[in-house]
């Protein structure tokens, strides 16, 4: 049997016969150590009033992590009545009893026959019972103990929340706490160093300790620069039995990281930096992007970008990319090659966020130089001003120049501009612009009764590059002339009373001017010159422009007339004065002695006595059936009409028709209308003109080819527009043809040109012989002039 079995069984031999009025006897299956013992038997017993117990006890202790392969001997029970010859038989219940403990019935003898943990189960709670082995008969009152497993260092100690993670700010006074680690032991901590747990560091000196009590780490170096190294991995050991030999330890991982301090200046990395921007660039476009390198992170790395000197601070603006930390520059106003062709900017990167602690460091901003180049482009004509506003009486005469539109190209090359007018802007093209000067002219008639305001835009055409083009709005305001008369408003009519008096009031009328004179609107009324001494009725004007009527006698009968037509004179107070007659419809009716209308209509004596009902309608068909037969007449005669147009074998051929200019030759069939020079009166014939076969004449045709260096007079050009305007008015005029203008005479015609402007000064020095090169076209020119042999003159 192995010592500890010795000492447990010497231990168990210790019997407490005598002392069975003790409330409490304690029986160890371990050697208690002297001073415990002690201690248990100086307590002095307490006596209690009740009967005397044959046995007692009240715990026993026992050794964990038992490794032998016999039983473990625990201890013994015994009964004062057991005799030893095995009458007495001992019962075990209660907690691990027959699993975990058994007892010999004979001897009392526990054992434990399974490895005990005193982590997993620190006690057992068990009952005992001596019976009497024939009967079965209860020897003693079941009594109750404790089985107490007693601690041994079998557990090292764990960190039960590691890895851990933790942050400390860069450049940290030393002694800065990190974070505390915890490590915990399951041994039994009330007994031994089982459990005392020591701190101590395996990695991550010098830059960091550990308390070996608490378990706290903190910084045990100056100056640690997160920039030079960011991370760092820490072992932490913690060791029981207070760090003696022997003891057991467990380790855990501490990733501490070095937060970010503003404690790095930004600095341009380049110290100039060359960019470029067309002049076309919009406002707001980027030109470039310049970069401060700050060595931080996060809010510590924040920059601000300021444009703090240089000629292009008021060109160009910057701002900070806040996901990138660039500054951006952006053009801030437009651009012109032609007036600045570069720009130098001095451009700040600062910290917003500093740190007073490290202001030593500094300073924390920086400063570039930024040359900006702008490069040219082909750009628009630009008109000045920007926008123009006219003022035109609407009596102006077509043709008459009304403002002067310039525009200009921008480039150094200064090309030359050709203006029109966007007609979606003008499409009643009320309006023509010169194409070479910008003359604004009147090409129809204006006026403000119809249109007061005209909004039109100009447009200005390089003419090497036809796709730049400029635009300017001109609002052309129509002022007002006098040229309508005051009217009235509607058809007036009255009635007077038979038994009206005279200077009785008849009626109020009055006037309307389209008109809009500066001073306002006044109307004169008065009789007009053919009434003016009219015996029935006369005019008062109120000086309101409006006017009463009023009788000038009484006793009206309808028997002598019924109705009454006054001629009223109406008058304005424009420059020229402008008037006219409207006519008052008075009917005379008869009336009651309160004024109120009775009748209106003549009485009937006004019909012959001797006219019958049936007479009348007699009268009323015959009328009708005259009608009809006219009606008839005229619509035979309209059917038996036939257009009076010649055939071609009627055509007489020396109609002479003579034109002031040259045409398009043989190939331009579409500038008239043949047809109506034969019978201009037949053309006009069908009750709906006829739309022109030809186009309507753009106006800007009229100098589409004139070279550069050609300029018409402003007498011209109203002159033209007025004619223009008049055959555009009256589109049955002959000969039906287009208003075109030839610069250049019988240019791309094979027969050169016909004048005979530049001819020879004699018909004898003409040779026509050509003629005849020239095909079908001209064969009957060749045989009157290519072969002349008699004399030579036509006349």
């Amino acid at each position: 049997m192995s010592n500890a079995k010795s000492w447990l069984g010497l231990g168990l031999s210790l019997y407490f016969w005598g002392l069975m009025d003790l409330t409490t006897t304690v029986l160890s299956s371990t050697p208690t150590p002297p001073g415990k013992l002690k201690a248990l038997l100086s307590d002095k017993p307490q006596l209690h009033s009740r009967t005397k117990r044959s046995w007692v006890w009240n715990q026993f202790f026992v050794l964990e992590e038992y490794t032998g392969t016999d039983p473990l001997y625990v201890g013994k029970l015994h009964s004062d009545m057991d005799r030893g010859d095995g009458s007495i038989k001992y019962i075990l219940s209660g907690e691990g009893a027959g699993i975990v403990f058994t007892i010999d019935d004979t001897t009392g003898d526990i054992h434990a026959i399974q490895r005990l943990d005193r982590e997993e189960r620190a006690q057992y709670t068990l009952r005992a019972q001596a019976l009497d082995r024939r009967t079965g008969r209860p020897m003693e009152p079941e009594s109750e103990f404790i089985i107490k497993i007693q601690d041994i260092n079998d557990n090292e100690p764990k960190f039960l929340d590691g890895p851990y993670i933790a942050n400390v700010p860069e450049m940290s006074p030393v002694g800065t706490s990190v974070i505390q680690v915890t490590a915990t032991d399951a041994d039994d901590p009330t007994y031994g160093n089982s459990a005392r747990v020591v701190y101590s560091i395996l990695q991550g000196q010098p830059y960091f300790s550990v308390d070996s009590k608490t378990g706290v780490i903190r910084t045990a170096l100056t100056n640690m620069d997160r920039e030079a190294k960011e991370y760092y991995e820490v072992i932490i050991q913690a060791k029981d039995m207070g760090g003696q030999l022997g003891g057991l330890s467990g380790t855990t991982t501490v990733n501490i990281t070095l937060s970010d301090v503003n404690d790095n200046p930004p600095r341009f990395p380049q110290k100039h930096y060359q960019m470029s921007v067309l002049e076309s660039a919009p406002v707001s476009s980027t030109v470039g992007r310049v970069f401060a390198k700050d060595l931080d992170e996060g809010i510590n790395a924040e920059m601000k970008y300021t444009i703090v000197d240089g000629d292009g601070a008021d060109a160009f603006d910057i701002n900070t990319d806040p996901n990138f930390q660039v500054g951006i520059i952006t053009v801030k106003k437009p651009l012109s090659f032609e007036s600045k062709k570069s720009y130098t900017l001095k451009v700040e990167g600062a910290n917003p966020h500093l740190e007073m602690r490290f202001l030593n460091l500094g300073p924390f901003q920086d400063t570039t130089t930024v040359h900006i180049s702008v490069e040219d482009v082909d750009e628009p004509p630009v008109f000045e001003p920007g926008f123009y506003f006219v003022e035109v009486p609407e009596d102006v005469t077509i043709g008459t120049t009304i403002q002067i539109i310039s525009a200009k190209d921008p480039d150094v090359t200064n090309n030359s501009i050709r203006y029109s007018i966007d007609r979606n802007s003008d499409p009643g093209r009320f309006f023509y612009v010169d194409i070479t000067t910008g003359a604004l002219m009147t090409a129809r008639p204006l006026d403000r009764e119809e249109f007061s305001w005209h909004n039109i835009t100009i447009l200005a055409m390089e003419m090497n590059n036809p796709s730049q083009v400029g635009s300017v709005s001109v609002t052309i305001k129509v002022l007002d002339v006098n040229d309508n008369a005051p009217e009235f408003p509607r058809f007036y009519e009255a009635f007077v009373c038979e038994n009206a008096k005279s200077g009785q009031l008849i009626q109020t009328v009055s006037a309307v001017d389209h008109d809009d004179p500066h001073t306002g609107q006044h109307f004169y009324y008065s009789l007009a010159p053919e009434a003016a001494n009219n015996p029935n009725f006369t005019v008062r004007d109120n000086q309101d422009n409006t006017a009463r009527i009023l009788t000038r006698r009484s006793g009206f009968r309808q028997q002598e007339q019924s109705i009454f037509y006054l001629p009223i004179l109406i008058s304005d107070n424009g420059q020229p004065v402008l008037s006219s007659t409207g006519t008052l419809t008075i009917q005379v009716c008869s009336c009651d002695d309160n004024g109120h209308v009775l009748s209106c209509s003549p009485e009937a004596y006004l019909l012959p006595v001797t006219l019958s009902q049936g007479a009348l309608i007699a009268i009323l068909g015959c009328i009708f059936v005259l009608l009809v037969l006219v009606l008839l007449i005229l619509s035979m005669r309209r059917h038996r009409k036939q257009p009076y147009i010649i055939d071609d074998d009627e055509n007489i051929h020396e109609n002479i028709v003579r034109y002031d200019d040259e045409g398009g030759g043989e190939e331009d069939t579409e500038a008239f209308d043949i047809a109506a020079l034969w019978n201009p009166r037949e053309a006009q014939v069908g009750g709906a003109p006829k739309s022109r076969q030809d186009m309507l004449p753009e106006i800007e045709s009229l100098s589409r080819h004139v070279p550069q260096t050609c300029s018409v007079s402003s007498t011209v050009h109203s002159y033209v527009l007025a004619k223009l305007y008049e055959a555009d008015m009256d589109l049955w005029a002959p000969p039906f043809d287009s208003l075109q203008t030839y610069m250049f005479e019988g240019d791309g015609s094979v027969a050169g040109s016909l004048s005979s402007l530049q001819s020879a000064t004699s018909d004898s020095e003409q040779n026509f012989d050509f003629l005849t090169d020239w095909g079908p076209r001209f064969r009957k020119l060749a045989e009157l002039y290519g072969a002349s042999e008699g004399p030579a003159s036509l006349w």
